[in-house]
């Protein structure tokens, strides 16, 4: 009785069941703008509620996590070993993403006049509307209002501020002792909330597949069917692979890992969001043995500077237009679209629609047409699924990996949560 309990209420299984129903009813009501109308305010209110908890949750930790610190020589050190792994990971993502669009040619064969039926305007606006530059990207981490940062949830200004408020606290002694009691009062507070808003993933996962697929079908997906199994293919062997020597190399396993944040990267895959992972990441990984400073530096800043996924991605899509428009690549050229990537990637950190972003501006730059663009559109949503979890748990090994380079990796503690884990099935 106590197994189909467990059976019945895990929170995998549920996510996995609204993500079966959202489908069905998706592609039973496909063209039927009612399902728009009911169900796009319910996935709206779930992603809204993962918003509302990120930001809080966010500044407590760091704050926390800095102040004990308590060094700014420390913490600079720390930033710098998190730049460069970060650098380091996102170029091989890059590189993995080029090795499978060259091997496997996913834009071989595909009818061009068969995907022309999709506009590219929109995309157009949004690239022209959202341009960034990399100094930018630097500019505005510093910022102006730290209340506007909050208001719209721009990661990298609160990072910033909570940094350098949390080495405040801590350098005025016992007088901060309170303040850091609040900040870890919120901090508890919010762990608890996420929890809470935890149990409605099912029926957010349910009305945000559902519309997806009740506005491009399962049919859709049919005439680029070679570029998500090539897109998927990178991923797998990216995560396996790739993420599997780093967390070796850290003293780990990426199957470890894998089984600790099973709940996250289903509801991360289901929901295409990082930020619906975020909160619950941090918390795992801190319990896995990462000191809560780097879990709440390196995480956090890993969503606007480590998205692996999300450079894969476009390094493949960005062959396979020049694919399907018949341009051949040579190494130079590839070498340039790499450094492009890396650049632009940083550039469009924190932009809505990043990825369409960066690829406009990569595929201008390297002189591919910016209208091919359009042909993956339909599909993007499923590549964006695929590409948010390699994010998730690229990140999460970052924390593993700075503590490790750090020296204060907590091998002990990490093997007892593997085993609690093992023998309970599911961690709150």
């Amino acid at each position: 009785m106590k197994k189909l309990k467990k059976f019945r209420c895990g929170l995998a299984l549920q996510i996995v069941i609204g993500l079966v129903l959202g489908i069905t009813v998706g592609a039973i009501f496909y063209g039927n703008p009612a399902v728009e109308t009911y169900l796009e305010p319910i996935g709206q209110i779930f992603l809204n509620l993962i918003k509302m908890i990120v930001i809080p949750i966010v500044f407590s930790s760091l704050v926390v996590g800095v102040a004990g610190v308590g060094d700014i020589k420390k913490l600079g050190r720390l930033g710098g070993k998190t730049i460069i792994y970060f650098e380091l990971i996102t170029t091989i993502a890059i590189i993995v993403g080029l090795g499978a669009a060259n091997i496997f040619h996913p834009g071989s064969g595909v009818n061009i006049h068969e995907l022309s039926k999709v506009s590219i305007k929109s995309y157009m606006n949004t690239a022209t509307s959202s341009h960034h530059s990399l100094a930018d990207t630097f500019v505005n981490i510093v910022p102006s209002n730290f209340f506007e940062a909050l208001s719209t949830g721009n990661l990298l200004p609160i990072i910033f501020f909570s940094v350098m408020f949390g080495l405040g606290v801590a350098s005025i002694g016992e007088k901060g002792k309170p303040v850091l009691n609040f900040c870890q009062g919120i901090a508890d507070a919010m762990f608890w909330v996420t929890n809470q808003v935890m149990r409605t993933a099912p029926i957010g996962v349910f009305a945000l597949i559902g519309v997806t697929i009740s506005k491009f079908g399962i049919a859709s997906l049919i005439p680029l069917i070679k570029l998500i199994i090539t897109t998927y293919g990178a991923m797998i062997f990216f995560i396996l692979v790739v993420l599997g020597i780093v967390a070796k190399l850290a003293g780990t396993s990426i199957f470890k890992m894998i089984r600790i944040l099973k709940d996250e990267i289903i509801l991360a895959y289901t929901t295409a969001s990082s930020e619906s992972v975020l909160p619950k990441i941090m918390e795992k990984m801190e319990k896995f043995g990462c000191p809560k400073a780097i879990t709440s530096f390196v995480i956090p800043t890993g969503y606007s500077f480590n998205l692996d996924g999300s450079t894969l991605y476009q390094s493949i899509t960005a062959l396979f237009i020049a694919q399907i428009y018949g341009i051949h690549m040579s190494f130079p050229a590839q070498i340039n679209l790499v450094i492009v990537l890396l650049v632009a990637s940083k550039g469009m950190a924190g932009v809505p629609g990043a990825s369409f972003v960066v690829l406009l501006a990569t595929l201008g730059t390297v002189g591919i047409p910016m209208e091919g663009v359009a042909f993956i559109a339909g599909i993007d949503r499923v590549l964006d699924m695929a590409r948010t979890v390699v994010n998730v748990v690229g990140n999460s090994l970052a924390a593993v990996a700075i503590s490790k380079w750090e020296g204060k990796y907590n091998s002990v503690k990490g093997q007892e949560y593997i085993e609690n884990v093992n023998s309970v099935g599911e961690i709150a």
